[in-house]
């Protein structure tokens, strides 16, 4: 199946600027690679965005806690675009990353 949503992991600094650690078309292959911590100065940004548009982002999430982004999922779970059993594991394993990053 030909993906059209895309997920672009980055490491944010204080300064402002930003490292793209990644870019994966599927919830799996981004929880197994593109969740890495962060330094500790930085933090995980997370977005999700369409294929070859000039449309803002349809998602953009922080970590400590990544708002919203278990709500926004739902109406890519009704498309079946995700899965919900894909969903459910990304929010944990975010919760994990945060978890290792407040060690």
């Amino acid at each position: 199946m030909f993906r059209r949503l895309y997920w672009v992991t980055e490491h944010v600094y204080p300064t402002g600027s930003s490292k793209v650690i990644g870019v994966y078309t599927s919830i799996p292959d981004l929880i197994r690679h593109g969740l890495q911590a962060p330094p500790a100065d930085g933090q995980l940004r997370l977005t999700l965005t369409k294929l070859d548009s000039a449309q803002e982002p349809i998602g953009c999430w922080c970590e400590p806690r990544f708002d919203g982004l278990s709500d926004c999922l739902e109406q890519f779970v009704c498309t079946d675009e995700f899965s919900r059993d894909h969903c459910n594991a990304l929010v944990q394993a975010l919760g994990r990353v945060n978890h290792a990053a407040a060690a």
